[in-house]
């Protein structure tokens, strides 16, 4: 058996509750899997779907996370058949005691921002005190794992495993007719998806775009997605005249999503450090890569495990929007984008989640 405990779990939505959940669905084709997750409102239907067990705990945060703490390890304590302990963030492991950490194969997966605190601070202190618990490290991404050596991390106990990615299933027609039907005659066919704060480089990437409306007055782009920087990204559009490029989607059923994204033409998401912030590793390139849509990512981050660059996309600094003017142009001269799109799908087959499970279980 394996158990779960995690923070971010579906059906919240995020890319960190679809890494738990693809986790749990794909580890149980090597056994019985229990997760161990908070409640919330739509729990009982996502729950009765799944092919796992699924505890949700119940009450005001401060309470829950000692309710779960005491559910988890009764549960470990009494059953003795458990191959590993998964934790999705060094928060889910802090309270557990360090006898059952020691007596079950701990692993607790890092992402990026959560681990990137000033050392010394109380919650650098708190993580350090709660990864040692931990019998190895899973780092979403080569940069993350350099991140966690430079916070202190021993690098002994940290393992690189991407997540994963299934195959897209077949898009309905009527999603297919809509997205075309959004994007119409226009050229290029420009998309993000994303949670649109700042260290998404979205400001940017609009800023760069008045430039290629010279070129391309025909352009239109769109970004799915909500998040704190929503109206000021609007107002930005609004204020360059590109009101009339660019569209705004919030809630987006997931065929229309994909149906978007395999009809765009290139997909951007050049992502910057703000404070403590950064992207990890950034699960909607591979999204993007499965429909044959070429990339333009960020330097800082892990892009760089997915997007190569000059090849199946581009690595630019998400902070200078002539930068990210520069790649598009690139991609754009002699439909350089098709060929890139093409190997950036053969590229994302080395992300399919029955492969990236195998690392997990080679490591138990």
């Amino acid at each position: 058996m394996f158990v779960i405990t995690t923070r971010n779990f579906p059906p919240a939505i995020g890319g960190m509750q679809t890494l738990m959940a693809d986790l749990a669905k794909n580890l149980v084709e090597h056994g019985p899997v229990k997760v161990f997750a908070d409640a919330m409102d739509g729990d009982q239907d996502f729950d009765k779907k799944q092919n796992y067990q699924v505890e949700r705990i119940k009450g005001f945060d401060f309470i829950k996370k000692y309710r779960k703490n005491n559910q988890l390890q009764v549960f470990c304590t009494e059953n003795r058949n458990i191959r590993a302990l998964i934790a999705d963030h060094w928060k889910s492991i802090e309270k557990i005691s360090d006898n059952i950490c020691t007596q079950i194969p701990t692993i607790c997966l890092i992402h990026g921002k959560e681990i990137n605190h000033k050392k010394k601070s109380l919650l650098h202190t708190r993580m350090m005190q709660s990864l040692k618990k931990a019998k190895f490290i899973i780092a979403n991404s080569t940069f993350t794992k350099k991140l966690a050596i430079k916070k202190g991390v021993p690098a002994k106990k940290i393992r690189i495993i991407n997540p994963g990615i299934n195959p897209p299933k077949p898009i309905e027609d009527k999603y297919n007719d809509q997205a075309k039907e959004i994007f119409g005659s226009t050229n290029p066919k420009l998309i993000s998806v994303t949670r649109l704060e700042k260290r998404k480089g979205i400001h940017s990437v609009i800023l760069s775009l008045k430039n290629l409306q010279v070129l391309y007055p025909n352009f239109l782009y769109i970004v799915i997605g909500q998040g704190d920087q929503s109206e000021s990204l609007k107002n930005i559009a609004r204020n360059m005249d590109l009101s009339n490029n660019i569209i705004f989607l919030e809630d987006v059923p997931l065929g229309l999503k994909n149906a978007l994204l395999k009809h765009a033409d290139i997909f951007l998401m050049p992502s910057i450090e703000d404070g403590a912030s950064v992207e990890g590793f950034g699960i909607s390139f591979l999204e993007a890569s499965m429909f044959k849509t070429a990339c333009i990512g960020g330097i800082v981050g892990g892009a760089a495990d997915i997007i190569k660059d000059g090849k199946t996309g581009f690595l630019c600094d998400g902070t200078n929007h002539d930068k990210i003017y520069q790649a598009l142009n690139k991609m754009l001269k002699k439909k350089r984008y098709i060929k890139m799109g093409l190997d950036a799908q053969k590229q994302a087959q080395n992300f399919l989640w029955k492969d990236q499970i195998k690392k997990y279980i080679k490591l138990i």
